[in-house]
């Protein structure tokens, strides 16, 4: 008997369904499928200038109960009918979260909170949740973290981040070149944005990689390339970027290299010291560049919940606050609420 060479460290390796057949089990309908396309084409039209609406991809930093994720898109839907003439809301949908070393992972690696990883019932309750907010007519948003994952929901998508831990990978890049929808570039941890250029120039170009079929085998995927990634500011390790000398240099930076010019500006993260009671001042601040001229200034990122703060993951679930984040603070939805209601008067 030959000894073990390989899978060492690895206590179980099973299969998933495939892709083809989740969608088969919960097939979107043609009104879903309209709110995507036209979803992507209003952000597309802002991002290539033909929109003169001002971008906020806004909602909880992390859904871990998927009624919380219901009652907030309800909230966001009437408030979208409100102020759609100038702002696009776009739902943060975010089930996937990137850890600097260890923590809950989401909802579609544990959904159960307690790591016991069922990623098929994960996968499901994913898509499940897409397709109620779809239905409540708000596009959705997401950060695409494992490069299998847009199989399985990328066509309820209607724009994805590359985050900031990821925004240097060649995975995640060639992942971004084929996706359908706008996607967002982050800059890195520390601040930097070589990366992010770095990261444009390659998902606009056509690229080849390993993936997974709708089959679910391993496969070839050849790209087109995206015409529509774009930078996202985060701040970093080195300080703030929503200001309008770090936002001019940024701007300069992308013309320099001939990739997309449009910005969005994360009010949360670095951005405001992942103190939430800071956000809206920063939110305000961003909105101030795009409402005084600055055409580069597309839109917003905020982290918002129903309830303010956040709280740690708890073995007792029913002892969690309802509608209060269990990753980074979020603000509240009355503030949320507020602050776009007087960043639209202003537009």
């Amino acid at each position: 008997m030959s000894a073990q060479v390989s899978d060492l460290n690895v206590d179980f390796n099973v299969p998933l369904p495939a892709p083809a057949l989740l969608m088969h089990e919960m097939p979107r309908t043609e009104d879903e499928a309209a709110v995507v396309l036209n979803g992507r084409k209003r952000i597309e039209d802002i991002l290539h200038g033909k929109s003169d609406r001002f971008l906020v991809i806004v909602g909880p930093c992390s859904i871990h109960d998927p009624k919380i994720g219901i009652d907030y898109a309800t909230k966001l839907s009437k408030l979208r009918d409100e102020v759609g003439d100038k702002i696009e809301l776009v739902m943060r949908v975010y089930f996937e979260k990137p850890r600097t070393n260890v923590g809950w992972k989401g909802l579609i690696m544990d959904p159960d909170m307690d790591d016991s990883a069922n990623l098929p019932k994960g996968l499901r309750i994913a898509r499940q949740l897409l397709e109620d907010v779809l239905d409540l007519g708000v596009p959705t948003a997401t950060e695409f973290l494992d490069p299998i994952t847009p199989q399985y929901i990328g066509d309820l998508i209607c724009w994805a981040a590359i985050g900031a831990r990821t925004v240097e990978s060649q995975t995640h890049r060639q992942m971004a070149s084929g996706l359908s929808m706008p996607v967002g570039m982050k800059n890195t941890t520390y601040g930097g944005m070589s990366a992010v250029v770095n990261a444009l120039k390659a998902s606009i170009a056509p690229q080849t990689f390993f993936g997974i079929s709708p089959e679910g085998v391993a496969s070839m995927v050849k790209t087109k390339g995206n015409a529509f990634c774009h930078t996202v500011l985060r701040g970093g390790e080195d300080g703030p970027n929503y200001d309008e000398e770090s936002i001019a240099k940024v701007s300069k930076q992308l013309k320099k290299h001939d990739v997309l010019g449009s910005i969005i500006v994360d009010a949360s993260h670095a951005n405001c010291s992942k103190k939430h009671e800071k956000m809206p001042g920063v939110f305000e601040a961003i909105a101030a560049q795009r409402i005084a001229g600055n055409r580069d200034v597309v839109g917003a990122m905020l982290e918002s919940n129903l309830v303010a703060g956040n709280q740690k993951v708890s073995s007792d679930l029913s002892a969690l606050t309802y509608g209060q984040s269990v990753t980074d603070p979020c603000i509240d939805w009355e503030t949320t609420e507020r602050i776009i209601k007087e960043t639209a008067d202003k537009l």
